[in-house]
């Protein structure tokens, strides 16, 4: 095993990203020094939040900017398959931070949550039991305090997140309305997730749409998107309304900044209540979530829907097409 082959960031993406923006490159592995591990890693995860650290000095608490030439950060289902790291052994399996690389070395500095015995597809560790999967689950077990009858709207909603949000809502007992692009993936959210009401967000009207959808206002809102479309949102919310913000896939493009929703007294004058939430930071709570979704999962209350692709070559545009919305579940590449 003498070579790699990784995407790198080829250039700082200008607006929505685009397939130039990346390049393969083989590069060799380095051998292996005391503490450190190589890992194969046999899915990517495909992840639009990732945009947010490509910009030049995007860095943040939260991840450093991603440098250029260098392997594009990004979540991965991975093998250790050789270790000088007495935490791992070969053969373990861990969903990890690592890159868009067919192999990892890594001193386990990374965010790392190891699967232990393995139950279940491995695609399912990078999607409805990967970090996005347990982004709506401890979104609305957290912070949504879901009650039956209640209206919870879902934005982008055909996504990886959404898909899975919609559906826990649904199996909470409450009525779902979700948004999407298209009318095609409307009429998939109803038949294919059990969303009891659709908006397209292409359409026009969101006021109208929304109020249609949701007449008796929204009691939760799972907000994936951020920008006008939570402007329009917080128009329409009830008493004591729980928004939980998870993405803003709205501005991780944005060339320059744009005002935030002008009408944040909504949240005010009916004593809402605003959520942000990082997934990561629930590490220890993760084999636990597992189970659960697991069990909803056999129980066939949830239903899981990915998007998949094969080989590293297809992963730059994999990520770019996240953007134009060609996916419907999670979005992975197989390595």
């Amino acid at each position: 095993m003498q070579s790699n082959r990784c995407v790198v960031l080829a250039a700082r993406p200008d607006g929505s990203p685009k397939p130039s923006d990346f390049r393969v490159e083989e590069r060799a592995i380095a051998p292996l020094g005391d503490g450190q591990m190589l890992c194969k890693n046999h899915f990517v995860s495909l992840d639009a939040g990732f945009r947010n650290w490509m910009d030049e000095g995007s860095g943040d608490a939260v991840l450093p900017a991603m440098p250029l030439d260098e392997p594009v950060m990004g979540l991965t289902l991975s093998e250790v398959i050789e270790s000088r790291n007495t935490q791992y052994q070969p053969g373990a399996m861990l969903m990890a931070r690592f890159a868009w690389e067919q192999y990892t070395v890594t001193d386990a500095g990374d965010f790392i949550s190891p699967l232990g015995d393995v139950r279940y597809p491995l695609n399912y560790y990078l999607g409805v039991l990967g970090d996005t999967g347990l982004s709506a689950y401890f979104g609305l077990m957290d912070y949504g305090q879901v009650e039956p009858g209640q209206t919870v709207l879902v934005s982008a909603a055909a996504g990886a997140v959404g898909s899975i949000a919609g559906q826990i809502a649904k199996h909470l007992g409450a009525r779902t309305v979700g948004v999407t692009s298209g009318a095609q993936k409307c009429q998939r959210l109803q038949s294919d997730l059990g969303y009891a009401a659709a908006i397209d967000r292409t359409a026009g009207d969101l006021q109208g749409q929304m109020a249609r959808a949701c007449p008796d206002g929204v009691d939760v809102y799972f907000d994936n998107v951020g920008g006008e479309l939570l402007e329009t949102v917080l128009n329409n919310i009830n008493d004591e309304a729980r928004i939980l913000l998870c993405g803003s896939v709205a501005t991780y493009n944005q060339t320059e900044p744009k005002p935030g929703p002008s009408n944040l007294f909504q949240l005010t004058t009916h004593h809402a209540h605003m959520h942000g939430f990082m997934t990561h930071l629930q590490l220890p709570r993760y084999d636990a979530a597992r189970a659960e979704l697991a069990q909803w999962i056999a129980d066939g209350h949830l239903v899981v829907h990915e998007h998949r692709l094969q080989g590293i070559d297809q992963v730059g545009q994999a990520f770019c097409d996240l953007f134009a919305g060609v996916n419907f579940g999670k979005t992975i590449v197989e390595l």
